[in-house]
């Protein structure tokens, strides 16, 4: 194996591909990355049983092979290469990397017991990388993190048609965003439960092209399986992971069929203020909001420590209420709102806020919505 390729396609690839390699591997080749030289071009690979990454990129090959080199040791070498043309050559038991006067020589690992990759499943449609990608940063903001919960620890994608939609929750609060996408079955009903952390690198990772696939099988090749390509820098770039088992929850119910008191605020006023007054606010205790006509009151605090108190301009609609959150879950959901006004919606202090963004006049609906559970409030 040798082959010239340039530093920063180089570069970007290895730690494109190298992102999701175990940090613990089960077996020492698991660790590896595949790099693999012949006359179509430059493929690098990973592997874990779990999560697949496969790039591909333009090189020129002087001779063709294969060979499996730790993969952080290799993205760490890249990044830190002069701007000038690498090469790399196999020379028996080891790769050796030339980059101007830098030079490199690393242990290869054994490439036959390395595992072969899976398959890609169909492709069931396309969807713009960019929309893709902000959709899904919305709806991982709710997702779990406790492994002892693996279900919540994932994305719900529901296909119907030609829309698209996210859900995820962590039993504190839920995330819901619909998009829509140009399906290759126009009528097909799918659904999968990706696992949210490799969803959302994925998604935010594949935003250089104007176009994201994604290929998702209910039965056939690729059976537990979704994967997703897209555009790199240098070629293309191809990912597959497990769905993860497990009945997700009937969440959609939660969402509330009225609302009894709304309010109508500026985002980045209600962020600050919740920011400001949570300094105050002992671990796990609320910040209260209480609404009344035209203003919102925040407070935080109590007893004989720290108190603070802010209000800020509401257009408040319905009957005066008061309620608490947990600031951060609070932040969380607000953050991903990209819309500059917010209404958070109640039917009553005890049940859930549903809160969105309001668009300007004549926009389309931003397709969503953050669910969040009030904390009871220190008496």
């Amino acid at each position: 194996m040798k082959f010239r390729v340039e530093r920063d396609v180089l570069a970007d690839a290895v730690a494109w591909a190298a992102r999701s390699l175990p940090v613990r591997p089960s077996a020492p080749v698991l660790a590896g990355l595949l790099v693999e030289a012949s006359d179509a071009g430059l493929v690098l690979s990973t592997f874990d049983y779990e999560t697949s990454a496969r790039a591909t990129l333009q090189a020129e090959v002087s001779d063709e092979g294969k060979a499996l080199v730790s993969g952080r040791l290799l993205a760490d070498i890249c990044r830190s290469l002069p701007a000038k043309p690498v090469d790399m050559v196999l020379d028996g038991a080891r790769v050796s990397l030339t980059c101007g006067s830098a030079r490199f020589s690393l242990q290869t690992m054994p490439v036959e017991d390395y595992p072969a990759l899976p398959s890609m499943p169909e492709a069931s449609g396309t969807v713009p990388s960019d929309v893709f990608a902000h959709a899904v940063a919305q709806a991982v903001t709710a997702a779990g993190r406790d492994d002892m919960l693996p279900v919540l620890t994932g994305v719900r994608v529901e296909i119907e048609g030609s829309s698209i939609s996210l859900l995820a929750t962590d039993r504190f609060r839920l995330a819901h965003r619909e998009l829509g996408w140009d399906p290759r079955t126009p009528d097909e009903t799918l659904a999968a439960l990706v696992p949210a952390r490799v969803l959302g690198d994925t998604a935010k990772s594949l935003t250089v092209g104007s176009e994201v696939t994604i290929a998702l099988a209910t039965s056939g090749t690729g059976e537990g399986l979704i994967g997703f390509e897209g555009t790199g820098p240098g070629g293309v770039r191809r990912t597959t992971t497990r769905l993860l088992d497990g009945e997700f929850p009937k969440v959609r119910s939660l969402f509330p069929s009225e609302k009894l008191t709304t309010a109508v605020v500026s985002k980045a006023q209600l962020i600050e203020s919740v920011r400001r007054v949570a300094l105050v606010a002992e671990r796990n205790t609320a910040v209260q909001m209480a609404f009344s006509e035209g203003q919102l009151v925040l407070d935080a605090g109590s007893g004989d420590e720290a108190q603070a108190s802010e209000s800020i301009e509401a257009e408040v609609t319905g009957d005066d209420l008061t309620t608490g959150f947990n600031p951060q879950f609070l932040l969380d959901g607000l953050g991903a709102i990209e819309q500059d006004v917010v209404e958070p919606a109640f039917t009553q202090p005890s049940k859930p806020v549903v809160i969105r963004g309001i668009e300007t006049e004549g926009a389309d609906d931003p397709g969503f919505r953050y669910l969040l559970m009030p904390r009871r409030l220190l008496s």
